[in-house]
């Protein structure tokens, strides 16, 4: 796998609503959002629901974000401003999810409640609650859509793997993992990229989650076979920027993407054929349900409590195609748009 050096960015902050009078007796209930960019539609819708919700409710609310996924440096700083600051919870997406635990465990011992959004923190219980789509199953989705598309020929597939970050944060690892295994192929360790030895797999290469990161991703992968029929990508985002790269060598039609996210866009690109499928995530409904849980946490100390059978708090996904396959669940591009975000 190709590494790149990140850069850490300045932070970027900005405080939402007054604390209504309900939650006013001791002072405003404090609470924090940091994310891993403030670009990403993603995200953006995140703090869409988080700034909605904080204001329903009289949360008072601050929001962090760097400028690129990886940017762990500022994710600290954010965490330390918010423990200064007397917030009584944190939502996070972390950048780094095993070396972040210091500093989250650091607001723990300070009282306020940390909650991982979309991303479990590593080991998942370094964070008090986890409000997330199931990262695996939405892999496994694709996947499974992918080899049901292409039918006998799966097992003569050429398959290209774009990747989130050197660092492989949880939701990378899963997502990755997920597809592989609803393709059918042996992902050895679940918890590491990397380690299988299917031929059908060309290589992995990282993105950043973005457009740009994507097309070079794609380009590099290409350079190691031309003949790639299936792609893999983390995000949307990085979907377009490889649709880009194979345009340019005019090999548009002849590759089957696959992606996570339902933003709008991504939707959009599912219709116009761009992308063949695509998972659906709910990321407002996350950041809203995590800002309620804070709420209730200020109140009287409760703790928010995984789906049974579950370590973390599900916010579903759903696969959107217009090309259904035989035996795997999915909703029409139409209701994808519906519930789109970004």
């Amino acid at each position: 796998m190709r590494f790149r050096t990140l850069f850490a960015s300045t932070a970027i902050a900005a405080v939402a609503t007054v604390a209504s009078p309900a939650l006013a007796q001791d002072g405003p209930v404090r609470a924090c959002l940091i994310t891993k960019t403030d670009i990403n539609p993603f995200f953006v819708k995140m703090k869409e629901g988080a700034t909605a919700k904080a204001a329903e409710l009289g949360v008072e609310l601050s929001t962090y974000a760097g400028k690129v996924d990886g940017d762990h440096e500022t994710q600290v700083q954010a965490v330390e401003s918010c423990i200064a600051a007397g917030a009584k919870g944190i939502l996070i997406t972390a950048s780094d999810t095993k070396a972040i635990t210091d500093v989250t465990q650091q607001a723990r011992d300070n009282g306020l409640l940390v909650i991982a959004l979309d991303t479990p923190l590593e080991p998942i219980d370094a964070a008090d609650a986890t409000f997330a789509t199931d990262n695996f199953k939405a892999g496994e989705l694709i996947g499974q859509w992918a080899k049901g598309t292409l039918g006998e020929e799966a097992a003569n597939a050429k398959i290209a793997m774009l990747d989130l970050t050197p660092s492989a944060p949880s939701v990378d690892v899963l997502r990755d993992q997920g597809f592989l295994q609803g393709f059918g192929i042996d992902i050895k360790d679940p918890n590491r990229i990397g380690d299988e030895d299917d031929p059908r797999i060309v290589g992995h290469d990282i993105t950043n989650g973005n457009e740009e990161g994507g097309r070079t991703a794609m380009e590099n992968l290409l350079q190691q076979d031309p003949d790639i029929n299936v792609v893999y990508t983390i995000n949307e985002p990085a979907a377009a920027g490889a649709y880009e790269a194979l345009r340019s060598f005019g090999k548009e039609n002849d590759v089957l993407i696959v992606s996570i996210d339902g933003g709008c866009p991504g939707v959009k690109n599912v219709e116009e054929g761009v992308i063949g499928a695509t998972s659906q995530q709910y990321p407002l409904d996350m950041a809203s349900k995590g800002i309620e849980a804070i709420a209730a946490f200020a109140k009287d100390g409760t703790v928010p409590q995984p789906s049974e059978g579950l370590d973390f708090f599900d916010t579903g996904v759903n696969l959107v195609t217009d090309k259904p396959v035989d035996g795997v669940s999915s909703i029409s591009v139409e209701e994808g748009t519906s519930r789109c975000w970004g």
